[in-house]
């Protein structure tokens, strides 16, 4: 058998690992193999490192119950767009970005947003393939669990919304306590057909980092530049934390319409035009 270098092998019992790996294309493995690993040990859970080499049948087992693999420490902030995420994962990892952004095109439900800011235990030697497999299905596993939390259910197309939202706030915010308020002014403005005229919804993609200009406000023809275009982005602009969702989702009840961020870094609302052009002046002072 031409194995992988590593592979994941799941919690639960021998039968179900065993069942597990079948599914995923290791044929060498059998349900009498269970009786094998009860002498050899029990498959080990998380990355395994079987290597590269042809192997017989007894040499895996004792691979999948010895060889744990090397680990490193991937980190996804919160804010970070994927297309930079994967970039710096490339370089970490030493994968090629453009199959691994390929591959994350193909199999998840979302453009942008899906990925669950963590600290993730990567095994060094991973393809592109499983690298992006894991993230994508654990992703997908959190996300369905918080909107069960809270909502009973999971309705991808309302969940996907909520996203939108929550990296406009994440972009926006500067703490986790004005996340609610950030969000009241999106619905706010939202509710009364005003531009949300945000500088965070253009930071999306490669432009994560990149300060906003006048210059690009003009050229931006993309439905990211909330200047020129009424409502949503199509699409989230990052990846979110948990606080921008909830504040998302519960966003809280006031009636700021406009805010800018003041000499303390952090963010001055307002409710009237007038008082949101004195607070500028006071920055500008």
């Amino acid at each position: 058998m031409e194995s992988s270098k590593v592979v994941f092998v799941p919690k639960g019992s021998v039968s179900y690992i065993i069942s597990y790996l079948q599914a995923n294309n290791f044929a060498i493995i059998k349900e009498l193999d269970k009786y094998m690993l009860f002498f050899i040990g029990k498959p080990q859970s998380g990355w395994v490192d079987i290597g590269v080499n042809r192997l017989s049948r007894g040499d895996f087992l004792y691979k999948l119950s010895h060889s744990k693999a090397a680990v490193k420490t991937l980190t996804l902030i919160p804010g970070e767009t994927t297309k930079i995420f994967l970039e710096q994962t490339a370089k970490q990892f030493n994968l090629d970005y453009n199959k691994m952004y390929s591959i994350f095109r193909q199999i998840s439900p979302f453009k942008e947003g899906l990925l669950v800011p963590d600290s993730y235990n990567i095994p060094m030697g991973i393809s592109e393939k499983h690298l992006i497999y894991y993230l994508v299905n654990s992703s997908i596993k959190v996300q369905k669990e918080h909107s069960m939390k809270i909502f009973g259910e999971y309705n991808q197309r309302r969940w996907y919304k909520y996203l939108i939202v929550a990296s406009i706030i994440q972009k926006e915010s500067a703490n986790a306590k004005e996340m609610p308020i950030v969000s009241s002014v999106i619905y706010n403005r939202l509710k009364k057909r005003m531009k949300l005229q945000m500088d965070g919804a253009l930071n999306y993609g490669l432009y994560s980092h990149k300060k906003i200009t006048s210059k690009r406000i003009k050229e931006d023809k993309t439905k990211y530049n909330t200047y020129k275009f009424f409502g949503l982005p199509n699409a989230p602009v990052c990846n979110v934390s948990k606080e921008a969702l909830l504040a998302a989702i519960f966003p809280k009840r006031t009636n700021y319409f406009f805010f800018v961020k003041n000499k303390k870094g952090i963010h001055s609302f307002s409710s009237t035009y007038s008082k949101h052009k004195k607070y500028v002046r006071e920055l500008k002072r």
